[in-house]
C-alpha cells in the first residue's frame, strides 16, 4: 500500500495540488496525503530548523510552516472531492484537534506524525473516532512506542507502525531499516511499514523496505524535483513510482514460495541433468 505524501508541496495552489493527486494516480499509488495544521498551534515563533538548511534555507519552523498553511476545512474537502472522483484514497495528517475533528468527516483512517508520538492528549483524541491508526515511529525509542499503543489500545482500534528516520534528507547509510524486523518482533499484532526520507535515486530504499516486510511505504511525492525548498528535493515523483512499482512487482515475482521442491520449470532438467544408466 503505497501513500504519496504531498504534504504541502502544492504550496498554497489548488490547481497544483490537484496536478500531483493526478500524477499519482498515474504512477499508481493507493492513497495520497496531505498535511493540515496552522502554524500558530504547531510550532513556536522561536521553534529552530531540524532539516537541512543547505536545502531549505528557512532556519525557523514557524516561519516555514507559515509558508503553507493557507488550506483548512474547505480546501481539505475539495481535495477529498477530487480524490474521490478519480478513485484515488485521501489522506491528510492533523497536527491539532480542530483540523483532527474537520477531517474526522472525510477519512477512513488517520495517520499520525512521529512529531506527536509522545502527544496523548492528541492520540486518545484521535483514537475516540474509533478508525484506523497509522502511527510513524521517527526518532522514538522502544517504551516510546509501547507507552503511544498503550494509549490506543483502550479504543481497540487497528494501528500500523511506520518505521521513520527523523532527518530531511535522510542519508542512505542512515536508513537503518533493519529496525522494520525490530519492529516486526516486538510488535507481531501490528501491520508494520516505512516512511522514506531518503533522496529518490533509483527508490532502492523503499523496495529494501518491502523486501523485509513494509506492508505500507510513504514517500514524499511531487511533480517537480527541482523546486526549491520544503520535501521537494527528497519526495519521489511520478517516474520514480512507476519504477518503485515496477521493481517490486519483480522482487514477489522472484520470491516464489518456501516449499521445497522442484519447479515445473525444472521438469526438464531433472530427466535430461541427471545421471542414469
Amino acid at each position: 500500500y503505497i501513500i504519496a505524501e504531498i504534504g504541502v508541496n502544492h504550496e498554497g495552489c489548488m490547481k497544483t495540488a490537484k496536478e500531483i493527486i493526478n500524477d499519482a494516480k498515474e504512477g499508481g499509488a493507493s492513497a495520497v496525503k496531505f498535511q493540515t495544521y496552522k502554524a500558530e498551534k504547531l510550532a513556536s515563533k522561536n521553534s529552530p530548523a531540524y532539516w537541512d538548511t543547505k536545502k531549505e534555507t528557512t532556519k525557523s519552523q514557524f516561519e516555514l510552516f507559515k509558508k503553507h498553511d493557507s488550506f483548512w476545512e474547505r480546501e481539505m474537502f475539495e481535495l477529498k472531492r477530487y480524490c474521490d472522483s478519480i478513485d484515488i484514497e485521501f489522506m491528510s495528517t492533523p497536527f491539532d484537534i480542530e483540523s483532527a475533528n474537520f477531517l474526522n468527516k472525510m477519512m477512513d483512517v488517520f495517520k499520525i506524525s512521529s512529531s506527536d508520538i509522545t502527544n496523548k492528549p492528541f492520540i486518545e483524541h484521535i483514537s475516540s473516532f474509533n478508525k484506523p491508526i497509522i502511527l510513524s515511529t521517527g526518532a522514538s525509542n522502544l517504551e516510546e512506542i509501547k507507552d503511544a499503543l498503550s494509549w490506543i489500545k483502550p479504543f481497540s482500534v487497528p494501528v500500523a507502525l511506520l518505521h521513520c528516520v527523523l532527518n530531511y534528507p535522510t542519508e542512505d547509510n542512515n536508513a537503518n531499516l533493519l529496525k522494520i524486523l525490530s519492529l516486526k518482533t516486538e510488535f507481531p499484532k501490528n501491520i508494520i511499514g516505512y516512511s522514506d526520507h531518503t533522496l529518490p535515486k533509483k527508490m532502492k530504499i523503499c523496495e529494501t523496505a518491502t523486501l523485509l516486510g513494509s506492508v505500507i511505504i510513504e514517500k514524499h511525492f511531487t511533480n517537480n524535483k527541482n523546486l526549491p525548498g520544503n520535501d521537494h528535493y527528497h519526495a519521489m515523483d511520478k517516474n520514480d513510482l512507476k519504477l518503485l512499482i515496477k521493481n517490486i512487482d519483480i522482487l514477489f515475482d522472484s520470491l516464489g514460495n518456501e516449499k521445497i521442491e522442484p519447479l515445473k520449470s525444472e521438469e526438464v532438467a531433472r530427466l535430461n541433468a541427471r545421471r542414469s544408466l
